[in-house]
């Protein structure tokens, strides 16, 4: 068996293999420094910079727009009237339709009721 004193020695030398050892000698490599040129020639000078003038236009005064007045005479009043007639015509075909339907529907669901049947489904 191994004694302590063999097993520290041999986790010395494992710890110690697995360290880096420095490099004897470091050298630190710089790059030669670039040239700064101190003067530029051939180019253009710079343009001068540019001046904004701000001119506030006041807003033009609040006037509801001007539409000529719609003559309504002749076949375009009649027209007019024709088209509000039918229209008025169509709902209240649609309110009798409605009201109908409305009337036999709650008659089949009181007859239902009063029997005492199953209520009938709208199919659906």
């Amino acid at each position: 068996p191994a004694t302590p004193t063999a097993v520290t020695e041999a986790a010395l030398e494992a710890k110690a293999a697995l360290e880096i050892q420095p490099a004897a000698e470091t050298r630190v490599v710089m790059p030669p420094p670039l040239p700064v040129p101190t003067v530029l020639e051939g180019l253009p000078p710079a343009p001068a910079p540019l001046t904004v003038t701000v001119v506030e236009i006041p807003p033009p005064p609040a006037q509801p727009p001007q539409f000529p007045k719609l003559d309504i005479s002749g076949d375009f009043g009649s027209e007019v009237r024709e088209r509000v007639a039918n229209f008025r015509a169509q709902q209240q075909r649609f309110l009798r339709e409605r009201e109908e339907y409305c009337t036999t529907t709650m008659a089949k669901v009181r007859a239902a009721i009063r029997d005492n049947s199953e209520l009938p489904r709208s199919g659906k």
